[in-house]
């Protein structure tokens, strides 16, 4: 045999948690042990690491942690996460609460952490924890990935490194290169001139680049596999990643050299890089994908025409990949930070994509890339100045618009935009464009550029009657979720204006009737909508008769006619779903009709309802409409008794910053929901804040604010332990004349009637209580085929009569209901009348009541029925049925998010498993947190396997 033979072989697979020795970082290694060195002389301080995505920030904070602990010193290791900056203080907590020998005091800080207004007490808390500890020996605090924290972890490291700069304790913090969020920025800004140290670093040398190629490999690399491992550019993570790809299947090892016998390997996907593109939302991550495709340095211009929008849209996208750390500028285009990167994403996109991109591209002519929505328009100080061309431009702008509202009206509302640019000041065509651009933006969560729009119009003067009319029309309809009293005054000046076609003083009139509706002005409301109707029909508008039939959807219910409004409502929803999305004049029809199917017993077609309206308006971008939808299902879900699925849907639908007006219909939605979950859950801090909301309430123009107000301060005080109190904040709804009171506010919910009356008894007021039964009781009796107003009057007449019989009857009746928690009330009624005479009978029916407040969450209820238990005698605790036996401290919705969490899923991901908004599953998990007592996905994921296996 020959002595030179040649032996071939494949690398083999290396364990996926064995760490390659640190390489090329000697220098930052001396760096950290020289302040290790003066730690132990008492000398602590703050050290940032810098650098870009993947240059080894981590593995240095994990060197020296280790270096730390080989001293004999503590060290704290705390990191962020882009998807828990919910999480308050949740970086540092972890840090300090976890490990081998964790900080005292874990859960009283943790508590502290979570309570409102006790960031004062938690920083004294904090600092005198780290204090006892320094004072037995030094201590190094580690916080990774600082651009991720949360405000809060945020002003607490900087506070007790400055306040603790006495002490032996080194903060050894890492932060990525380029642009950080503000809040990070002012933090780095104040360590600086705090006197931190810096350690930034760099790219690796071709010499660390080799070592690690054979770390990797297991064999020295021969010249095609360092020309291949130089392409990562010296970034250990890229360099890892490439390497790691290639070894099963690319690289042999040939006497003892490893070599790409086959040449240099196509692209493929990176762990890092796939990551980082799922951090990015929709948007930004179908930039950068586009801009992969394209290849090499690419203009925003060119992007925005691959993309079908205006340079103006990708400004957030364009933004956000900067930041991720996967594009950089190059002179006026963009270009990925490595080419390596360019590629990975690239890889990721299926090839009839990248091919069909790539033409697109190329068959642009040269400077292209400049869409419709960004060719030049009128100067700012030329206006009237806009040629025939244009015009026209801007004719096709508004055709193309009108095609694109039904299915995307962001894309709709940009071309309008650029109509308007197109368009000179003084062209006659201008206040109808301006007419037409209003309802897409404020649809897709621009409302205050909308308000701004048509105010501006308004304010100009000139407009004959028929643009004013449209104006007002468009005004008014972004009025009615959040003003409606600004809603009537638009829709009523427009209708005012003489000479207007029958179509727009139909729609004004239609408009101005659901303000007057929704406001609680019913008799008003319905004169209006009369001669609407004629209006409407002399015009043969079908789009103000599908408003107009839900304005006397709602008349009808006002007036206890439950079947009539029903069938009034499934009219309505059915003519606007046969006219299409865009022609709606106030917000989806369904919404109504989904309302009223709870109110009458269907809840499980109205969340089946809410649940598609969310779905479909998440679809199209109607951020407005998926925002009232939540709504809508948010109080579905409170009567239901499914609270903590309530306060998520309310907390998604919060009113964003540039919403105009005070929110009425979040007033009586989302305020309303947070108060009865705060008071279900005995949440005080919650309960008081939006009390003092109701109070604001209390001075708005729309009646039906100020009762939602009225009846939220009741409850509010009688949770307070003042019944009085809560009487005479009702002494505006009670003594009001009865057509004035809103049907549809929280004090005449059928299933608050009983509330209302056990409410008046504890406060001596019987004739207030009596007035509440025979309301009840005149509905049950309108309406005798709906059970569920059949028990709630039950319920109401046997609390006030203290008679056994109709709370028994009210227990039978709730059986057929979707009310968990008014059951949960009647049988907890029923037990404690029982307990007074026959105790042993009313076990059955406080145990029944608790297992439904267990369900539903409702932990100050399930305390109040465990105190009955235990005065009849019952000392265990009875089980929640329905709860899951593995999550017991969780509801459905928690536990559905929280399983998917742990088994590594994004929020993002979750999200579109479960078709629910990120927002949504956020503020699961953050519940879910709270009751676990855990701070970050970690701890989460060592629980679910702990409960997993039965340990």
């Amino acid at each position: 045999m020959s002595a030179n033979r040649v032996t071939t072989r494949a690398v083999p697979s290396r364990s996926g948690g064995a760490r390659t020795p640190l390489r090329g970082r000697d220098a930052e290694l001396a760096f950290v042990e020289a302040r290790l060195d003066a730690l132990a002389r008492d000398e602590g301080g703050i050290v940032r690491v810098g650098g870009p995505a993947g240059i080894g920030r981590s593995r240095i904070l994990a060197e020296a942690a280790a270096a730390a602990r080989r001293r004999g010193f503590r060290a704290f290791e705390g990191a962020a996460d882009p998807d828990e900056q919910f999480v308050p203080l949740g970086p540092l907590l972890e840090g300090v609460l976890s490990g081998d020998e964790p900080l005292a005091g874990g859960r009283r800080l943790r508590d502290l952490a979570r309570t409102p207004g006790q960031r004062f007490w938690l920083l004294q808390e904090l600092g005198e924890r780290l204090r006892e500890a320094a004072r037995r020996g030094p201590l190094l605090v580690v916080l990774d990935d600082l651009q991720w924290c949360d405000d809060l972890t945020l002003l607490t490291f900087h506070t007790l490194a400055a306040g603790l700069s006495s002490h032996p304790i080194l903060w050894l913090v890492a932060v990525r290169g380029g642009s950080v969020p503000s809040g990070v920025r002012i933090t780095l800004d104040r360590i600086r001139q705090a006197g931190a140290h810096e350690l930034v670093l760099g790219t690796l040398e071709d010499g660390a680049v080799a070592r690690i190629t054979e770390d990797v490999l297991g064999a020295p690399p021969g010249p095609d596999v360092l020309r291949l491992a130089r392409r990562a550019e010296g970034v250990p993570q890229l360099l890892v990643e490439l390497l790691g790809s290639l070894r099963q299947e690319a690289v042999t090892i040939e006497n003892g050299t490893a070599g790409l016998p086959a040449g240099p390997p196509a692209p493929r996907e990176l762990p890092s890089v796939a990551r980082r593109l799922g951090q990015l939302s929709a948007e930004a991550r179908e930039l950068v994908q586009t801009a992969a495709a394209v290849g090499g340095p690419v203009t925003v211009a060119l992007l925005a025409e691959l993309l079908g929008r205006s340079s103006a849209a990708l400004i957030t996208a364009v933004r956000e990949s900067l930041d991720a750390d996967l594009l950089a500028e190059s002179g006026d285009r963009l270009a990925f930070r490595q080419d390596l990167i360019r590629e990975a994403v690239e890889a990721g996109l299926p090839l009839p994509l990248r091919e069909a991109l790539r033409r697109q591209a190329a068959g642009l002519p040269p400077g292209s890339g400049a869409p419709p929505a960004e060719r030049p328009g009128p100067a700012a100080g030329t206006a009237g100045t806009a040629g025939p061309r244009d015009a026209a431009e801007a004719d096709r702008l508004r055709t193309d618009a009108a095609e694109l509202s039904a299915t995307a009206p962001a894309r709709a509302a940009e071309l309008l935009l650029t109509a308007l640019e197109l368009t000179a000041a003084d062209a006659p065509e201008r206040p109808r464009i301006v007419a037409e651009t209003i309802p897409p933006l404020w649809q897709t969560g621009r409302a205050d550029r909308a308000r701004e729009l048509g105010a501006a119009a308004l304010a100009a003067g000139g407009l004959g009657p028929e643009d004013e009319a449209g104006i007002r029309l468009a005004l008014a309809r972004l009025a009615v979720p959040f003003d409606f009293s600004e809603a009537v005054r638009q829709a009523r000046a427009g209708a005012a204006l003489p000479s207007v076609s029958a179509t727009a003083k139909g729609r004004l009139l239609a408009v101005l009737a659901v303000g007057l509706s929704m406001s609680g002005d019913h008799e008003a409301a319905e004169r209006v909508a009369a001669d609407a109707w004629h209006t409407a029909a002399a015009a043969g508008d079908r789009s103000a008769e599908a408003t107009l039939t839900t304005v006397r959807s709602a008349a009808s219910f006002h007036r206890m006619d439950l079947a009539e409004a029903f069938r009034q409502a499934e009219r309505s929803a059915a003519l606007a779903d046969a006219l299409g999305v865009s022609t709606s004049l106030w917000v989806p029809e369904a919404l109504w009709h989904a309302l009223l199917s709870h109110t009458t017993g269907r809840t499980a077609e109205a969340l089946a309802a809410t649940e598609e309206g969310i779905r479909l308006t998440g679809e199209q971008g109607r951020t407005a409409a998926t925002r009232m939808w939540l709504m809508t299902r948010s109080r579905i879900l409170l009567e239901a008794g499914r609270l903590a699925e309530a306060r998520a849907d309310a907390e998604a639908a919060s009113p964003a910053a540039g919403d105009p007006g005070p929110g009425n219909l979040a007033d009586v939605t989302l305020r309303y929901v947070m108060l009865r979950v705060a008071l279900h859950t005995d949440d005080r801090p919650t309960a008081r804040a939006y009390a003092a909301q109701a109070r604001r309430m209390r001075g708005d123009g729309a009646p039906v604010v100020r009762h939602f107000g009225s009846w939220m301060l009741a409850l509010m005080a009688d949770f307070e332990g003042r019944p009085d109190r809560a009487m005479a904040e009702l002494d505006e709804v009670m003594t009001s004349p009865a057509a004035d009171r809103p049907a549809y506010a929280g004090l005449v919910d059928p299933a608050d009637a009983p509330v209302l009356v056990r409410l008046a008894l504890r406060a001596g007021a019987h004739e207030r209580a009596a007035q509440a039964v025979a309301q009840a009781e005149r509905r049950a009796a309108l309406n005798p085929d709906l059970t569920l107003l059949a028990a709630t009057a039950a319920h109401a007449r046997g609390l006030l009569d203290n008679d056994l019989a109709p709370l028994l009857r009210a227990v039978r009746l709730y059986e057929d209901c979707p009310r968990t928690l008014a059951r949960a009330s009647a049988l907890e009624d029923a037990g404690r009348k029982l307990a007074a005479t026959r105790r042993a009978e009313a076990v059955p029916y406080f145990e029944s009541a608790l297992a439904l407040h267990a369900r539903a969450g409702a932990g100050r209820d399930a305390a109040r029925v465990r105190r009955r238990l235990r005065a009849a005698g019952v000392r265990r605790r009875p089980s929640a049925a329905g709860l899951s036996p593995d999550w017991p401290e969780l509801t459905a919705g928690e536990t559905r998010v929280v399983r998917l969490v742990a088994r590594g899923l994004t929020n993002q991901q979750a999200a579109e498993d479960l078709s629910l908004s990120p927002h949504t599953v956020s503020s699961h998990l953050r519940r879910a947190f709270t009751k676990l007592d855990i701070t970050s996905r970690a701890q989460l994921s060592r629980l679910a396997k702990e409960r997993d296996s039965g340990e």
